[in-house]
């Protein structure tokens, strides 16, 4: 016997044999995020609960023998349907939807024995009691007056607090997290994390916020390291959900609208709906990436939030248009997929919704404050750190930004530029020490190259020079779009070349203190795009004398090592045996 939360007792009988043989029933119980958004916004709600639900059902007499049990007076079995059985829930969700049938979705909503009446307007109500009233006492269904509550205007249903306002989360669940002391123990950061779960809905990148928590669960099970970041993402999370959000639910022909936001671990999105010129949050969602999914590139990083997006909240892709707002070109990406199985699966399974790309406007509104940024990489070392501004204007694409370059200590400045044409491939630099003194270089390829790898080569050349002339903080301009939001994190190269090249520019720019590299206008580019126009034409007349060099192949090419002799290894038997059939001297 085990007591009630208010009052009586509850008997519980151990079925698991009789739950292990019986089949399992595979009826679906309603989705209680749709029957919570179903429900706000109603101006009067009742809430009902059956008086032991599932004891008005009775059993078949043949079944009843199966629910016996033994006790110190004797055996007893159960006429109606106990607590217990495996597919209790199931039979009783069956039962109540052929019941309510006419009024569910309209009047009325249940989950298993909890029921709600709602009405739009308060004159609306008591017609509805009345129709949902009417059916309980023809089937002689009896309900628990300890736990209804008629005529309000806000109330519990299903965990939510669901008003005419919209939907808010638990206070209860909130001041658990409130009151929690800092965890000393694994069970205490299993807790945190568990009551966390329970409201992730209401909290903007969770999984993100929880980060820390996790990692000081691994290790040891005895004890934990509760580090600084630990003691600031608890901090941080116990202000958020002091001013947790609340919900708006959508309504029929609204367009909605969806954030989405990528972190080294995380996947993050929101679902907004605007009303009154104002942000409404719907949804939030995050999720933990797994195992292949860490070393996704940025780009399908992004692809797999609103695939997975699309997952979780698939009731709203498909009674809505959404438009997803980003700086990055997502939907070039899915409608072009050769390069990516994944991507090819992921474009068909989004292909059903209606869903359009729209560029990222300004961003107000405390529901989108954590989805400013869409990539989010973690702090890198002060010597490596680059630049990720998605989409700079040509206004911020002119000056360097002050907290990656200290403007105390000399700055060099470099503008590059690659020229590939039916008359040669070359690459022009101009380097500006910070006496103002400039360096011109242009560079002859003796190979052919793609106008991409010339513009790479330019930036090489360009930061192997530097390298010599001692220059510890330089910033870079160049006109090439691609090689520029490359280098930032902003592009990602999918291609061979390309990622060698992306590869060896990184390598080059880490051995600086400070760099930035900022893509401008070729006006502003022209007198490094007219050395490199002229070292891929040599029959043009020089006015001065210009250092040109012959570059005879490509930076990223390395040097071919063959092995001239080799001892035997366990692989040659192998390989005889795949070329030539041959079979082994030894079978052992």
């Amino acid at each position: 016997m085990v007591r009630k939360p208010r009052k009586g007792w509850r008997m519980c009988v151990d079925y698991t044999n009789l739950n292990r043989a019986c089949p399992k029933d595979s009826f679906p119980l309603p989705r209680i995020d749709q029957l919570v958004d179903a429900t706000a916004g109603h101006a009067l709600l009742s809430f009902m609960d059956a008086y032991s639900g599932y004891n008005q059902i009775f059993m078949h007499p043949e079944d009843q023998a199966h629910t016996s049990f033994i006790t110190d007076r004797g055996r007893y079995c159960y006429k109606v349907m106990p607590f217990g059985l495996k597919n209790a829930g199931a039979t009783y969700q069956r039962l109540v939807n052929h019941l309510f049938a006419p009024l569910i979705g309209n009047t009325m909503e249940v989950y298993v024995d909890d029921m709600l009446v709602k009405s739009r307007t308060a004159d609306q109500h008591i017609p509805n009691l009345s129709a949902m009233f009417t059916i309980l006492k023809q089937y002689k269904m009896r309900l628990n007056p300890t736990k209804c509550a008629f005529g309000v205007a806000s109330g519990k249903f299903l965990g939510f607090m669901i008003s005419q306002r919209g939907i808010e989360a638990n206070p209860e669940k909130i001041q658990a997290i409130l009151d929690i002391t800092i965890p000393k123990t694994v069970k205490d950061i299993q807790s945190l994390t568990g009551r966390v779960a329970a409201l992730t809905r209401f909290i903007s990148k969770a999984t993100e916020r929880c980060a820390p928590f996790f990692k000081a669960l691994k290790g040891t099970k005895r004890n934990i390291t509760w580090t600084a970041e630990c003691e600031t993402a608890f901090s941080e999370l116990k202000e958020y959900m002091g001013r947790a959000p609340l919900w708006s639910t959508p309504e029929h022909g609204d367009i909605l609208v969806i954030y989405l936001s990528v972190s080294a671990s995380a996947v993050s999105f929101v679902l907004i709906r605007s009303k009154d010129n104002a942000k409404h949050p719907v949804h939030y969602v995050s999720k933990a990436l797994q195992d292949a999914e860490v070393r996704y590139p940025d780009i399908e990083k992004l692809a797999f939030a609103l695939v997975v997006s699309a997952r979780r909240l698939r009731p709203y892709f498909q009674a809505h248009t959404i438009h997803v707002l980003t700086n990055q070109p997502l939907r070039q990406v899915l409608q072009k997929p050769e390069t990516s199985g994944r991507l090819v699966k992921w474009a068909i399974e989004l292909g059903e919704f209606d869903i359009h790309y729209k560029p990222r406007p300004a961003m107000r509104g405390q529901a989108v404050a954590d989805f400013l940024s869409e990539f989010t990489e973690p702090q890198a070392p002060a010597a490596t750190q680059l630049i990720t501004e998605p989409n700079p204007s040509p206004s911020q694409a002119q000056t360097p930004t002050e907290n990656t370059l200290d403007l105390t200590q000399p700055l060099w400045t470099l503008f590059v530029d690659g020229s590939s044409n039916a008359q040669g491939c070359g690459a022009g630099l101009v380097l500006v020490s910070p006496d103002k003194v400039a360096l011109e270089y242009a560079l002859r390829f003796n190979f052919q190259a793609s106008n991409n790898e010339a513009e790479y080569e330019a930036l090489l050349a360009g930061l192997r020079l530097a390298k010599e002339m001692d220059a510890r903080q330089i910033q870079i301009f160049s006109d090439s779009q691609l090689v520029v939001h490359q280098v930032n994190q902003d592009f990602t190269a999918k291609d061979a070349s390309m990622t060698a090249y992306l590869q060896h520019a990184r390598h080059l720019l880490a051995t600086f203190h400070a760099h930035s590299i900022k893509q401008v206008p070729r006006s502003e580019n022209s007198h490094a795009d007219a050395l490199a126009r002229l070292a891929s034409a040599l029959e043009q007349g020089l006015g001065r004398h210009i250092h040109i060099e012959f570059l005879a192949q490509p930076s990223t090419q390395a040097p071919l090592i063959c092995t001239i002799d080799h001892s035997p290894t366990w692989m040659d038997p192998i390989l005889q045996f795949l070329q030539n059939q041959t079979l082994p001297a030894n079978p052992a």
